[in-house]
């Protein structure tokens, strides 16, 4: 089974190298890593074209980060889908072995699990864990989502079900997963494992601003695929959100797996 990883870049020189390295670095083989660049205007380029492993790399102008993601879900030749950031990085090694593993011995639909936050400085600090483990499609209501950068999808569903919608301009994985687990009841497989590392910050935390973007997109999301909620429903996730960073260290042992 190949695996497609997309990932998305634009003047990503001095993160990109840990997300090449990890993809390199898995013990899964059977990998397609598609890199769409935005044009870049740093080392980004150069940086790619040192690791062999890349199996399609373009560069040019584009709508955005979704706009590039479909670009790369397009061109994709895996049975299976998983985006991974040019500011991300695999948490260990068996990463794509374990989701592989999943989609051969069963019937599912998408598969997703854990992700990390670390610090911008030292990668190897962890400041939050987010956990997709309680995830329902209810969820959906109150803003929740499992995490993105661990969605992996079979590439026949996007192509029924359709691709991210670039008109929510930083809401359109959250509309993508609700419309893929909650209107389509896709069935899915969680699994307790942390697969990506992420860098804090992100487009959806750069400033007050766009989180009040984020929240007018989800409750637009909501209302297009007539889930019921409200912007006060929305923001009460924020509550829960401050306890993960106060509990960072809670599986402090999986963070380690073969890292």
């Amino acid at each position: 089974m190949t695996l497609s990883i997309i990932t998305p870049t634009f003047n990503s020189a001095s993160t990109i190298r840990d997300t090449l390295h990890s993809v390199a670095s898995q013990d899964y083989q059977d990998i397609e890593h598609i890199i769409i660049d935005g044009g870049s205007s740093d080392n980004t380029i150069q940086i790619v074209k040192e690791f062999s492993h890349v199996s399609q790399f373009i560069s040019e102008a584009d709508d955005g980060l979704y706009d590039a993601i479909n670009k790369g879900i397009n061109l994709a030749k895996g049975e299976v889908i998983g985006i991974l950031n040019s500011d991300d990085f695999f948490a260990h090694k068996k990463v794509l072995s374990h989701i592989a593993k999943t989609f051969e011995a069963t019937t599912t639909d998408c598969v997703f699990g854990d992700v990390v936050y670390v610090q911008n400085e030292n990668p190897k600090k962890v400041i939050r864990h987010y956990s997709s483990k309680h995830f329902h499609p209810g969820k959906f209501a109150w803003g929740y989502m499992p995490a993105h950068p661990t969605f992996y999808l079979r590439k026949s569903h996007y192509q029924t079900f359709g691709l991210h919608n670039t008109k929510y301009r930083i809401a359109a994985d959250f509309e993508l997963l609700l419309r893929m687990l909650y209107v389509h009841r896709l069935n899915y497989t969680y699994l307790n494992d942390v697969f990506v590392h992420m860098r804090a910050g992100g487009i959806s935390n750069a400033s007050f601003q766009n989180r009040m973007i984020i929240n007018q997109e989800i409750l637009r999301a909501c209302q297009d695929h007539n889930i019921h909620t409200n912007l006060p429903k929305l923001y009460f996730r924020y509550l829960r959100k401050a306890l993960e960073y106060w509990r960072p260290q809670k599986k402090q042992d999986t963070y380690k797996i073969l890292s």
